[in-house]
C-alpha cells in the first residue's frame, strides 16, 4: 500500500485553512530530495509557513510537496517529499499532527517480512464474523 502521509497532509491543511489557521509544515532537511534555502535549517529541520498568503503555487502532491515562498526577500522554489515532513500544525495553537519517521523498504521481497505469529511481534489484525 502506499503511504498514507500525502493524504493526511492535505486533510490537514485543508482543515487548518478552514479554521482560520495559519499551516506549518516541519520537515526533515536530512532526507533525500529536499529543497530549502539552507540558511534557515536549524538541527537538520526546517520550519514552513504554508499559508495560501504565504506561498504560491501550492502543490500537495503524493509524490512531492512543492511551492514558492519569499525569504528574506528573495523567491525561493520549495521541493519537499511527503516522507520528510515530520508534522503539520496550526501556529496559533499547536493543533495539528506529527508523523512518526516512515521506514523505507528498499527490497520488495516478501521473504523479508517478519513473521507475526513470532512471540513478540505485533499482533496481526483478524477478521470476526
Amino acid at each position: 500500500m502506499s503511504s498514507n502521509r500525502p493524504y493526511l497532509i492535505r486533510a490537514l491543511y485543508d482543515w487548518l485553512v478552514d479554521n482560520g489557521t495559519t499551516p506549518y509544515l516541519m520537515v526533515n532537511t536530512e532526507v533525500e530530495g529536499v529543497v530549502v534555502p539552507d540558511q534557515f535549517v536549524e538541527e537538520g529541520r526546517i520550519i514552513l509557513n504554508v499559508d495560501p498568503s504565504a506561498v504560491s503555487a501550492l502543490e500537495l502532491g503524493n509524490d512531492w510537496i512543492s511551492f514558492s515562498a519569499r525569504f528574506s526577500g528573495k523567491a525561493e522554489d520549495i521541493l519537499i517529499p511527503p516522507a520528510a515532513v515530520m508534522g503539520i500544525y496550526a501556529k496559533e495553537n499547536g493543533q495539528g499532527m506529527l508523523f512518526p519517521e516512515e521506514e523505507v523498504n528498499l527490497d520488495d521481497d516478501p521473504g523479508d517480512e517478519p513473521d507475526p505469529t513470532t512471540p513478540g511481534k505485533r499482533p496481526s489484525l483478524k477478521v470476526v464474523k
